[in-house]
């Protein structure tokens, strides 16, 4: 789609406008969008994948300690520093994810609640390894449901965990 205003570039930016219950939505290049307004260039920059990432990232100081008395956390083989990373959006090594790994795991239970990535399983894969992820996904709720003294979902996910290890013959 082409820019409403321009009609040159390709239009990047989409917003729309609410006032008085009216509805009137922008199609926009980038250029156009900052020229168009003060209003379009602080949406764009509130929505803005850096930054909303870099806002995730900064959130996180140890505690007790201001984060300005904190030496600066820095990869020790490309020499990134952690603002560094948050500024960018991306590591400067493989390294960075073992020097920044403190910050990074306390995001990662933020964002998606673990720490390990267990992803999808491929069709080809085979039921053993969903069945496997299966069993530890309901270990999992069985665990929470003990530690929140839910004891009918408790026993009604040890019966399904019973019935998938039988299924597979444990």
């Amino acid at each position: 789609m082409l820019c409403q205003r321009c009609h040159e570039r390709q239009a990047t930016v989409h917003l729309k406008k609410v006032v008085s219950g009216e509805e009137t939505e922008y199609h926009l290049c980038e250029v156009c969008a900052m020229e168009q307004g003060d209003w379009i260039a602080k949406a764009m920059k509130a929505f803005d994948f850096n930054h909303l990432l870099s806002g995730l990232l900064n959130t996180d100081s140890s505690p007790g300690i201001p984060s300005q008395v904190q030496a600066p956390l820095r990869c020790d083989v490309c020499g990134m520093t952690y603002q560094q990373f948050t500024d960018v959006g991306r590591f400067g090594c493989p390294h960075c994810y073992k020097s920044f790994a403190p910050r990074l795991n306390a995001l990662l239970r933020r964002i998606q609640s673990s720490t390990t990535h267990t992803g999808k399983v491929p069709n080809r894969a085979g039921e053993a390894v969903q069945r496997r992820r299966r069993l530890e996904q309901l270990r999992k709720q069985l665990n929470q449901a003990i530690a929140a003294e839910r004891y009918e979902e408790a026993a009604h996910l040890r019966d399904q965990i019973r019935q998938l290890e039988q299924a597979s013959g444990h």
